[in-house]
């Protein structure tokens, strides 16, 4: 990942030479188990137009009164989501859902918790009209960084124009979000063959007691929708209604598909930096993982929708032992890659 850092840009040359292609360094588990990143053929990867896009990232330009950037929800030291339930726009009115953490994002075919966004260049649209988070129009976003020193060269030198306008704008920080890699926590360096950090003996045991537990059937059965070791996003990219609810105050991925088979399906969310994403589900109701897990254990809630993969849901779930609870905590904090944040 870049440095968040400011960028300072004196006046173009006449001809401004293209962009410089930018070259993903991939981490050896992510390049050993994942396909390179999807590159959009309309918006290559360019070190111009990914120090751009962080900086309109950063920009509180973007929202409707210049105090709320993409970052104020998805910042940096909580792996680029919101340590509150629900973010807060600029009218001080609370969305409904928490703010997903921005992880090994390139990797993803859908996006949002319902999925009601199929690219992070048509993602980014959105947050910039939405009233109750950013709450302006895009012709006084673009009219803003227009009038701006810097952003028209900047825009030049990524693109080929100082003609700023809402795709471009999209795309850049489409571009800068693609780095946001994530694949350096213990259990990334224990399956590589390396020290994992800092953790006793004692406790590895444990972490790998956890790991067992997450991938029996009989036990934690979590990999069906989290993924193995094999797959180091730690999610399916796909929906399921995971027992929060008997009833639906937010349909999620039914909203989108107006399926009522689709009612209180979310996404999976991938389980890296569980330590700095807090709240945890779409909705914020868990404070911490050994709610979450709690959840999984005695919580389930039946609905027509639920998954199949929801075990003894008429005994509230798998009923692990309190022993079997704390290893696999354990285990999916050992997925927390802290030099991310960095």
């Amino acid at each position: 990942m870049i440095s968040v850092l400011g960028i300072s840009c004196g006046p173009s040359p006449e001809n401004t030479p293209d962009p410089n292609p930018y070259e993903i360094q991939y981490p050896a588990i992510m390049d050993q188990y994942l396909p390179p990143i999807r590159i959009p053929d309309d918006n290559p990867m360019t070190v111009e137009g990914v120090e751009l896009g962080e900086k309109l990232f950063l920009d509180t330009r973007l929202s409707g009164d210049n105090t709320m950037s993409c970052a104020s929800c998805h910042l940096p030291e909580a792996s680029f989501s919101d340590q509150a339930q629900f973010s807060i726009g600029i009218d001080g009115l609370e969305g409904r859902r928490n703010a997903m953490p921005l992880v090994n994002l390139g990797w993803m075919f859908t996006l949002l918790w319902d999925g009601s966004a199929t690219s992070l260049e048509n993602q980014a649209f959105t947050p910039v009209v939405d009233p109750v988070e950013m709450h302006t129009t895009w012709p006084d976003v673009e009219a803003r960084l227009s009038a701006d020193s810097e952003y028209p060269d900047l825009f030049l030198k990524a693109f080929g124009t100082r003609n700023i306008d809402s795709t471009l704008v999209s795309k850049a920080i489409a571009q800068f979000e693609r780095t946001l890699i994530s694949a350096n926590s213990p259990f990334d360096k224990f399956l590589g063959g390396l020290p994992n950090g800092g953790w006793t003996e004692t406790e590895w045991e444990r972490v790998l007691n956890g790991r067992d537990i997450f991938l029996a059937e009989e036990k934690g059965d979590c990999f069906h929708c989290h993924g193995s070791p094999a797959n180091p996003l730690w999610t399916d990219n796909f929906f399921h209604n995971n027992g929060l609810d008997e009833t639906f105050d937010d349909p999620g991925l039914g909203g989108v598909t107006k399926n009522p088979a689709d009612n209180g399906k979310f996404k999976t969310p991938t389980l890296r930096n569980l330590l700095f994403t807090a709240p945890y589900m779409h909705d914020g109701r868990f404070n911490t993982l050994e709610e979450v897990v709690e959840h999984y254990s005695t919580g389930l809630k039946n609905s027509p929708t639920i998954d199949p993969l929801m075990k003894n849901v008429a005994e509230g779930g798998v009923q692990l032992t309190q022993q079997e609870k704390d290893d696999l905590v354990l285990f999916l904090k050992s997925l927390t890659d802290s030099t991310f944040l960095r």
